[in-house]
């Protein structure tokens, strides 16, 4: 698990979220649009931007649009000041990658899932936090879980992103143009959505799913000792076996047409991985246990970017649930084990299909998070940590 430093949240001064950060990538010779307008915090009555430094092709507007039309040759990082009215600055390093024609315009496509915990509202900061996590993280597509109908476009609001929120728990949100996005679906398909995302030369199809939580298979098999036949059972009863398969159905067109247009499954699957449930890991007791929602999107033809990067769930286990939930609290028809150790699992991905090749995954928190009920200051805003994967697009 990589471990980011903290965000301090200060209330009285005039600041950028984070002092570095990277904008869309450009094209030389064609005209650029990008803002920097939502990432300032602190008193932002009267607030007005303007470049303070940098290549000389770049203008930055007063209500900090970044435009201008970049020549072959760019040189340096682009300075950015902030004021308010009471005459306070906050300035920032910006980036922007300028590529020449002939050249891809994302030659590394980074993704994230990202479960929000109800809309970052569980922890002081929630929001600014999550916007920090995702300019430090560099990523370019992200599928949040939690979103409470708003935060997509919140989020992509404050950055200068495109977004499809659909309904009130998923959506995406894209640094490059979304071009497609396909209204909720019902029953079993009601907890996906999907997009399709354009890089200039690349269309890529993005699909952001949160399964069905309960049951939770981890306690049923540790706390509950079930056997395999039990389990899957479980998985059924839960919803998230029927589910995926609903899923896995709809996405079959994008995956038999991946070697044109790339295909990337996000999402919090509340559900384990077949691939870190092993004769080497015997998590509880258990040999390998086939856990559908990580079967059945291998057989369909997905990969699982993470164990690519990571292939040995003993050395890298890359838990995602939880940072903050070190003990069992409650619920699920467990409470005779509360304060025995929770499970701890891998159960947010990053699936992909077609000719992307994976660079690195990795699962992310920032700080050092305290557990409940201590994690009102946590610099991390989430429950789960954070799957960024980076492909690299031949």
């Amino acid at each position: 698990m990589r471990w980011l430093s903290p965000l301090r949240i200060v209330n009285a001064p005039l600041h950028f979220v984070t002092d570095a950060f990277d904008l869309r990538n450009a094209r030389a010779h064609t005209p650029y649009r990008a803002t920097v307008g939502g990432l300032v915090r602190g008193d932002t009555n009267g607030l007005t931007f303007r470049r303070a430094g940098g290549p000389a092709w770049i203008s930055v507007l007063a209500n900090g649009d970044v435009t201008g039309t970049p020549p072959l040759s760019h040189k340096g990082p682009l300075r950015v000041e902030a004021r308010n009215a009471n005459g306070e600055t906050a300035s920032a390093t910006v980036g922007v990658e300028v590529r020449l024609p002939g050249d891809k315009l994302v030659a590394e496509l980074r993704t994230a899932s990202f479960t929000l915990w109800h809309s970052g509202s569980q922890v002081a900061g929630g929001r600014e936090k999550e916007i920090r996590f995702l300019l430090k993280s560099a990523v370019d597509v992200v599928g949040p879980q939690e979103s409470s109908a708003t935060s997509t476009r919140e989020l992509a609001e404050a950055l200068g992103w495109d977004h499809h929120q659909a309904g009130t728990d998923i959506g995406v949100i894209s640094r490059y143009p979304i071009v497609e996005r396909e209204p909720p679906g019902s029953g079993w398909l009601s907890v996906a959505t999907k997009v399709r995302v354009r890089l200039d030369d690349l269309d890529v199809v993005v699909w952001n799913v949160h399964l069905g939580y309960n049951p939770y298979g981890p306690h049923d098999a540790c706390f509950g000792k079930m056997t395999q036949d039990q389990l899957m059972a479980n998985e059924e009863r839960s919803g998230r076996t029927p589910q995926i398969k609903a899923i896995l159905q709809e996405m079959r067109p994008d995956i038999a047409d991946a070697s044109r247009v790339r295909v990337l499954l996000t999402g919090d699957f509340d559900a384990p991985s077949h691939l870190d449930w092993t004769p080497g890991t015997r998590r509880c007791g258990h040999n390998p246990v086939p856990w559908p929602a990580s079967v059945l999107p291998i057989q369909a033809g997905l990969r699982d970017s993470y164990r690519v990067a990571n292939p040995d769930p003993v050395a890298t286990p890359g838990t995602t649930w939880s940072p903050i939930y070190p003990v069992f609290t409650g619920g699920y028809g467990y409470d005779s084990h509360i304060g025995e150790p929770e499970p701890q699992d891998r159960i947010d991905f990053v699936y992909f299909a077609g000719p992307l090749r994976v660079s690195d995954s990795d699962v992310v928190v920032e700080g050092r998070p305290a557990p409940v009920p201590g994690h009102g200051s946590n610099a991390w805003p989430s429950d789960h940590a954070a799957v960024v994967t980076t492909f690299r697009t031949p």
